[in-house]
């Protein structure tokens, strides 16, 4: 199980406490549930795009390794005078 879908879990899980305990007339530990919630929703979006980033970066040195390979190459073939 991935971090990201361990704090939508989480942040669920915590807004529905919170919900429960506003409901319940427990203002102090609805506030703290809410924030929480709030907590692991960003942290899941952090580590969503945490994980773009990466695949946009891998993707782009293996691009960049592509082009420093096809440049060698066209260096082979052309006769130097």
């Amino acid at each position: 199980m991935t971090l990201e879908r361990i704090f939508m879990i989480a942040a669920v899980l915590f807004a529905a406490s919170a919900g429960y305990f506003y409901w319940a007339g427990s203002n102090d530990a609805a506030f703290i549930s809410g924030v929480l919630a709030c907590v692991a929703f960003f942290l899941n979006v952090r580590y969503q795009s945490k994980t773009r980033v990466r695949e946009l970066d891998a993707d782009r040195i293996a691009r960049s390794d592509d082009e420093i390979d096809e440049d060698a190459a066209r260096d082979r073939d052309t006769p130097h005078a």
